[in-house]
């Protein structure tokens, strides 16, 4: 990396070149970028400073952007200038092989992102979103390069949150919620803003009918009670949209109309078929804020501010929003409520901009909702709607965030945009956070491919079927007999190979890479946007922490084993969207080496590895084994 150029932007535009503006320093391989400036005006609060920046030998990139408000995606291209506004993680290949990352931060006042520039080279931008500011000094970026992406990733994120120093951590220090271990469904695409108390009932009813062992599920919007819902009519989703986005919180009470007996009685119902409840809420207390006509708004207004659009929402201050959201977490926790999904996290430049910098918003506003949902629920929390990089450089505790848009039904062409939002976010957010691939249908005419995407997601699995139509042929792959989820060791994420490439138009097979248990786990994919056929191969060595020189390789459809050596390449293609393979990579000894239950994606979960060196199965069932090379099945 060389950087060109660093300057300052003032609010009449003009560019401020200030003496030792720009400095670096060097950590494990990693280098950080500073910024340590000030200007007799003011610094623009959209866009007040510029590195410059030429990636000498880049060939192609991976960006993984802002494309939204509230969620990312990838973009991949050849030339600097192409990359696009609101990037928040950067991958590159130089011409000899190796690759590079360069991480944006957001820092205690400014946040950076990164912009292809249209003179070549791209542009590390940083803004405060607060008028009045005279210095910038910041923790731009951090960035590395070398022969492993996966490891110089881990490597950014940890430097960037050791100089911040702000309480945020690493996914592997993050405590990850029991509850979500196990099986679980949302109401919101079986029911979405209609969700009642008894169509909840009948769900439960149908799992234990169907024995479906789901073990939490979350009621979703719109349970509260919010004014004026009773009496619109809506034809279109875009209506209903319209409708969920002028709602305002009236109380904390559940829906008297939906919930005649509370929403206290309602969970009670539910946990009598062993079922856990957590309830859904936005940061807003609902999407367009508290209605000013309401008992919640005189109970609490000392602690709301009023937006520029007339919305009255819990102010970003510590101590303010602490208070609010623990009175609205005291009501659902007496409810019986044991964790929370918590929604419109990427708000801060809409709703609190010209109040503080965004670094200051957003680590206030965020240890505000740990602090109570710590007290409230153990830091069992689904983060959502909050891919923005303030958000995701702010959250000290919890452990879990959604990576991607909305699941949508019946959608062949959002399956790939989803499948590249969820691996490529999970490149950068996953280093932080355990990811959450979001629920689906398993009546959906893509379930089992949506159903093999979350077992090897490595974050929690649940499910939004409405009702009568769940099937738990499907759901069984994923869990064990009690509803616990064989999960994968970590966030999957794109092979080596796959990195820099559009998959939609390459030709090749996308494959995702995880670990379960000492084994390899490989997903792989056609997303051709013709629906042509690809082709490709997998190997042993593609596989990110992977150990052993020799391996089976057993694929979960087919049945087929073939034994290959670490660097060798399995061919494999694929005729079109709806052809994909699922393979449990198994390190050998001696020619020999256990599958696991062959019922189960993620079969290596399945047996134990005992103290002693020794492995035996976990559970009762029929197992696959590799003896002397050879697949063979046991009964246990």
């Amino acid at each position: 990396m060389e950087i060109l150029d660093a300057f300052l932007i003032t609010t009449e535009q003009k560019k401020i070149r200030p003496s030792g503006f720009c400095r670096t320093k060097e950590t494990d391989g990693v280098t950080a970028v500073f910024l340590n400036g000030a200007s007799e005006t003011e610094i623009d609060s959209e866009l007040g400073a510029v590195i410059r920046l030429d990636l000498p030998g880049m060939t192609k990139w991976a960006a993984d952007y802002r494309h939204y408000e509230f969620w990312c995606k990838p973009a991949f291209g050849t030339d600097l200038s192409d990359i696009p506004g609101q990037t928040q993680g950067l991958l590159y290949e130089t011409e000899d092989g190796k690759c590079g990352i360069v991480l944006p931060v957001v820092s205690e006042q400014y946040k950076c992102v990164l912009k292809g520039n249209p003179d070549g080279g791209v542009d590390a931008q940083l803004f405060s979103w607060c008028e009045g500011m005279k210095t910038c000094k910041a923790l731009a970026f951090v960035f590395a390069e070398g022969d492993n992406p996966y490891e110089m990733l881990r490597r950014c994120a940890k430097v960037g949150l050791t100089l911040l120093n702000n309480g945020c951590r690493l996914r592997e220090e993050r405590r990850y919620p029991e509850i979500f271990r196990y099986l679980g469904w949302c109401s919101w695409d079986a029911f979405e803003i209609r969700v009642d108390d008894d169509s909840l009932i009948a769900k439960c009813e149908e799992f234990r009918q169907k024995e479906i062992p789901v073990r939490w599920m979350i009621i979703d919007d719109m349970w509260a009670t919010v004014k004026d819902f009773y009496g619109v009519k809506y034809e279109t989703r875009e209506d209903m949209f319209k409708l969920m986005h002028a709602s305002r919180l009236t109380s904390f009470e559940a829906d008297p109309k939906r919930f005649p007996k509370g929403l206290k009685s309602c969970i009670e119902r539910i946990n009598a078929y062993g079922i856990t409840v957590g309830m859904w809420h936005p940061t807003t207390g609902y999407w367009m804020g508290i209605d000013p006509d309401g008992e919640l708004f005189e109970k609490y207004r000392d602690l709301l501010i009023r937006t520029e659009s007339g919305a009255y929402i819990p102010t970003y201050e510590q101590t303010k929003a602490y208070a609010f959201y623990s009175a609205f977490h005291d009501y659902l926790r007496e409810s019986g409520a044991e964790f929370v999904k918590i929604d419109n996290q990427s708000m801060t430049r809409r709703f609190y901009k010209k109040y503080a910098p965004v670094g200051e918003v957003a680590r206030q506003f965020h240890n505000a909702i740990e602090a109570s949902v710590g007290q409230h629920f153990d830091n069992a929390m689904i983060n959502c709607m909050g891919a923005a990089s303030e958000d995701m450089w702010n959250r000290s505790v919890s452990p879990v965030s959604r990576c991607s848009a909305d699941f949508q039904p019946e959608n062949r062409e959002w399956f790939a945009k989803h499948i590249l939002q969820c691996s490529y976010n999970s490149m950068i957010q996953g280093q932080f956070y355990y990811c959450d691939w979001d629920m689906w249908w398993t009546d959906d005419s893509q379930g089992e491919k949506n159903s093999m995407l979350r077992a090897i997601s490595g974050g929690p699995i649940y499910v939004s079927d409405t009702s009568d139509r769940s099937r738990k042929e499907i759901l069984m792959k994923l869990c064990l007999e009690d509803g616990e989820i064989l999960m994968c060791d970590k966030p999957a994420m794109p092979t080596r190979d796959c990195l820099f490439e559009d998959p939609t138009g390459n030709g090749k097979l996308f494959k995702l890479q995880n670990t379960a248990n000492g084994c390899g786990v490989a997903a792989v994919f056609n997303l051709d946007g013709n629906n042509a056929a690809v082709a490709g191969s997998i190997s042993p060595a593609e596989v990110e922490d992977l150990a052993g020189e020799e391996f089976a390789v057993y694929e979960h459809f087919s049945g087929s084993l073939v034994c290959i050596r670490r660097e060798e390449r399995l061919p494999v293609t694929l005729k079109d969207n709806d052809d994909y393979r699922f393979y449990i990579i198994v390190p050998l000894e001696n020619g020999n080496g256990w599958i696991g239950r062959t019922d189960k994606f993620i079969s290596p979960q399945t047996f134990e590895r005992r103290k002693d060196g020794s492995v035996g199965p976990g559970t009762g069932g029929r197992y696959a084994l590799v003896e002397g090379k050879q697949l063979v099945f046991k009964d246990f």
